[in-house]
């Protein structure tokens, strides 16, 4: 059996990968639930730091990899369900090759906040199960006859998704609920190992770093947004932290934190209508100007054009 952790090898970030996910968070694309099959999208290393505005269910029926929620890792290689909750952080190292006709195959559902919001039937399932919450239960070991049945649902899904009618939303809430209720009943429950300590520290860097920026504003800004600051923050020397970033993702420990603090920007410039300067105050620049050149070096625009052009479009 392979090892069961991550190795030396540089991981993508699930960000920086939008054919892996086709509905990134930046697109800000209208959807609330999409359905696809992994057969037509590629299986790669990746890392997914930030939390996430939707959930999704993953069904792996072929193929093999290594997924890491948390601080539990899972060697993946017989048919998988995973309940994956918008604030989990998360990696997948694929081991999956065209050379040992060992090809990855299921389907994964991504469905946002908003989706569970507008259909309470389906919230009552979630908090019921419990499946995305509770980490013992998110990761659940399939039978021959389990598959069967849940591959039906996935399938039935993208089915409804394509047919588009006025109640295609209403038929896939309905087959979530099913997925959840079948999973629960067969409750095969396979035991997590620990992550490498490496990769603890990977992990804990990811969380701080989400924590203080998930909930941004102008009562609440950035709290603390350099590597020092970080590393301080996790009782780990800063070039120890900043060497097992660059081992494992390929980029430091301040490109992650300006990627960081970028996205959120976004978000804030299209989301909301705070003035720039509230805008530059919550994501750490006291000074209207730092803020612009910030922003317009790392996107080749100012916050002004980048809001303005969003609009336009």
């Amino acid at each position: 059996m392979p090892d069961k952790t991550l190795d030396a090898k540089t991981i993508d970030l699930l960000r920086d990968l939008p054919e892996l996910i086709p509905v990134m968070r930046d697109s800000f694309e209208e959807w609330t639930i999409r359905t696809f099959n992994r057969e037509q999208h590629e299986c790669r290393n990746y890392l997914s730091p930030n939390r996430r505005d939707f959930y999704k269910i993953l069904l792996v029926t072929g193929g093999a990899g290594i997924f890491t929620m948390g601080l539990n890792t899972y060697y993946i290689d017989e048919p998988t369900i995973l309940f994956i909750h918008p604030n989990d952080i998360i990696s997948w190292k694929n081991l999956s090759s065209e050379r040992e006709n060992n090809l990855s195959a299921g389907y994964y559902s991504l469905f946002k906040k908003s989706f569970i919001q507008n259909h309470p039937q389906l919230k009552a399932t979630i908090d019921k199960f419990g499946l995305f919450s509770e980490k013992a239960k998110s990761v659940i070991r399939l039978a021959g006859a389990d598959v069967a049945v849940l591959t039906r649902f996935f399938a039935r899904m993208q089915e409804e998704e394509l047919l588009g009618d006025a109640f295609n939303e209403e038929a896939m809430g309905a087959y979530l609920q099913l997925l959840m209720v079948e999973s629960a009943r067969i409750a095969h429950y396979p035991e997590p190992d620990n992550v490498s300590e490496e990769y603890g520290h990977i992990h804990r860097f990811f969380d701080l770093l989400e924590n203080e920026t998930a909930h941004i504003n102008i009562e609440t800004p950035i709290r603390i947004k350099t590597a020092k600051e970080f590393a301080e923050s996790l009782s780990i020397h800063p070039n120890h932290l900043n060497a097992l970033l660059k081992k494992h993702t390929g980029q430091n420990v301040s490109t992650h934190i300006r990627n960081r603090l970028l996205e959120e920007t976004k978000v804030l410039l299209i989301q909301t209508d705070w003035a720039l300067q509230d805008i530059g105050y919550s994501v750490g620049f006291a000074e209207q100007p730092n803020f612009n050149l910030f922003f317009k070096k790392n996107t080749g625009l100012t916050p002004a054009e980048f809001r303005r052009n969003y609009r336009a479009s």
